[in-house]
């Protein structure tokens, strides 16, 4: 080992979605008091905004390319953090949003990071799901919320619950088995509009929403029928919301034996 051998540490803090407007006081200290920055941004303003706060910020971003496996990216960002870690020094990874969402990279460094016995955590941050509820209006404990990457419901066999919300995420590469891919096409959307089918007819009005990552913009929300979905344009930064399209259905059973308790602690009160 060299001669920083568990004097490093590394923190990973969420940036949140929206520049300059999300960042908590902790994660702004862990960024401004590190030895050096590794940033995950979503585009070159925001790591111009962070080299403000740091004299050493480094983007992550050049490790991505096209016909490039992600998975062999994530492990080359985890790479750069470690390498790092490993000589002494106290590093920061600045990610878009919550670092524990839908990012590989955080979990997998820490990961690694204590297993070598170093000091690690992560710090959370606003995300896009966060963003959604507040844009959208939209209360999780109402009727519950399910949460999948668009993905798993083709490539696994899931359970759908359509008297509660469905938020889809990465929908834009929905079906991609090879992990280099930054898109797919309309095919594909149309195998997820299948599966969906099975739960929701076609004509049940769907959200393709996309967080304001700029204090001068707003959320983008658009409402279309779930058979139009193949013909969407769909981003990576696109998230899907189907609403409920039943409402729940009463379990009477359970209802009675919960009426029966009820009048057992009254009598025994």
């Amino acid at each position: 080992m060299s001669s920083g051998a568990h004097t490093g540490s590394l923190v990973c803090v969420g940036i949140g979605m929206t520049l300059g407007s999300h960042l908590g006081p902790l994660a702004r200290s862990h960024i401004e008091q590190s030895d050096v920055v590794f940033a995950a941004a979503s585009d070159g303003i925001v790591e111009l905004w962070l080299a403000k706060m740091h004299a050493d910020v480094r983007s992550l971003q050049p490790h991505y390319r096209e016909g490039k496996s992600r998975m062999q990216t994530y492990r080359e960002m985890v790479e750069a953090m470690l390498t790092e870690v490993r000589a002494g020094k106290r590093v920061c990874g600045a990610f878009y949003g919550h670092p524990g969402v839908f990012a590989w990279v955080p979990h997998k460094a820490i990961e690694v990071a204590r297993s070598e016995g170093y000091a690690a955590h992560m710090e959370p941050g606003i995300s896009a799901e966060d963003c959604l509820y507040a844009d959208l209006g939209i209360d999780p404990g109402k009727f519950g919320c399910q949460h999948f990457e668009a993905s798993q419901l083709l490539f696994y066999q899931r359970r759908i619950d359509p008297s509660a919300y469905l938020v889809l995420w990465q929908v834009g590469v929905v079906g991609d088995q090879s992990l280099k891919r930054f898109a797919t096409g309309a095919g594909y959307r149309q195998i997820l509009v299948e599966v969906l089918a099975r739960d929701y007819p076609l004509d049940h009005q769907l959200i393709i929403y996309r967080t304001a990552t700029l204090p001068t913009r707003q959320p983008q929300v658009k409402r279309l029928a779930l058979s139009a979905l193949p013909q969407a344009d769909i981003g990576m930064e696109d998230t899907i919301v189907i609403p409920p399209a039943r409402l729940p259905e009463v379990d009477s059973t359970m209802r009675a034996r919960l009426s029966a308790l009820d009048s057992a602690d009254v009598i025994d009160g």
